[in-house]
């Protein structure tokens, strides 16, 4: 009996240690989303004046010196963190996000945070429809009804066959399409490669191509521009410290939803700084993509426990 209370007693504080963590790793995402729609905000305001290659050029050079630092301080240092079997895989990631990126803040530029970010948010949607002939992975009826709902919501937003159709609005699509495939690469990755491997091919293969995409698209900027990349650096930085200590206090599958914040953030930004109208159809068709968004990050889930 007294050993059944150890256990019982050891149980429980593991519960209550896992429910603060989790807790904490909540917050932390609500944070991340906050600090990551500044992020979008900024490169929005500089993406308008300059080129959007040279502006993500540099923003990758402080990411890719991020990575750098965190890889050097863990066990073995950057040559055991760097290592990987699948090395066209990992800079084909990098690709992808850099790319993706790239189409996004061109997107800022053109259709404004708000109708930018309601249609992005469709991505975790296409990674399910995706993923189970790109990865072989069972997906339910279900899901497949999440995904279906989606897809009607960002129709709504876009409107085609409507006078108000702005063919514009395929931008949002392709970045959310490309963030999907990362998405999906990275799942794939992950089978044979750490977090911390990932995490580092992403910077630094980002950061080499966008340098040789970037460098001929150099302008010269006024100096109150600096002090805006410098904010846009710090809070590219900033955003990944939270987001890995997020994923270090709590369960991948808790905090996951709540990432969705950053859509939320970001048309708030989007509407007081810019100046954006949040029209109905944007607001209606972003409501039906985040609910089954997050429906379909709750059915991944389960599944993922029953296996």
């Amino acid at each position: 009996m007294p050993g059944l209370r150890r256990q019982a007693a050891h149980d429980g504080g593991a519960t209550d240690m896992n429910a603060t963590g989790n807790r904490s790793g909540i917050l932390l995402m609500i944070a991340t989303s906050f600090v990551f729609a500044c992020q979008d905000g900024i490169s929005q305001h500089l993406a308008a004046e300059y080129n959007t290659f040279m502006v993500v050029m540099i923003r990758y050079w402080f990411f890719a010196a991020f990575v750098v630092t965190v890889a050097a301080r863990r066990p073995g240092g950057l040559v055991a963190t760097a290592r990987t079997s699948q090395p066209f895989l990992q800079i084909g990631r990098g690709l992808l996000l850099a790319l993706e990126i790239c189409v996004a803040v061109l997107g800022f530029t053109l259709i404004g945070l708000v109708e930018s970010h309601a249609i992005f948010a469709s991505y975790p949607l296409i990674i399910t429809a995706l993923a189970g002939p790109l990865l072989g992975e069972k997906v339910g009826w279900r899901r497949w009804s999440a995904v279906s709902a989606g897809f009607l919501g960002m129709l709504i937003i876009l409107q085609p066959g409507h006078g108000a159709f702005n063919p514009l609005g395929l931008i949002p699509v392709a970045s959310a399409v490309l963030f999907a495939l990362y998405g999906l690469a990275t799942r794939y990755a992950a089978r044979r490669d750490t977090t911390a491997t990932s995490f580092f091919w992403t910077g630094v293969a980002g950061a080499v191509v966008m340098t040789a995409v970037g460098l001929p698209s150099w302008e010269p900027m006024a100096p109150g521009d600096w002090a805006w990349m410098l904010a846009l650096c710090v809070t590219g930085v900033l955003g990944h410290w939270l987001l890995i200590k997020c994923y270090e206090l709590a369960e991948a599958s808790v905090v996951q939803p709540f990432a969705f914040f950053h859509q939320v953030f970001a048309a708030i930004v989007g509407m007081i700084i810019f100046g954006e109208i949040l029209r109905a159809n944007v607001m209606f068709g972003a409501a039906i993509i985040l609910a089954a968004g997050i429906f379909a990050l709750w059915r991944a889930a389960l599944a993922a426990e029953e296996t």
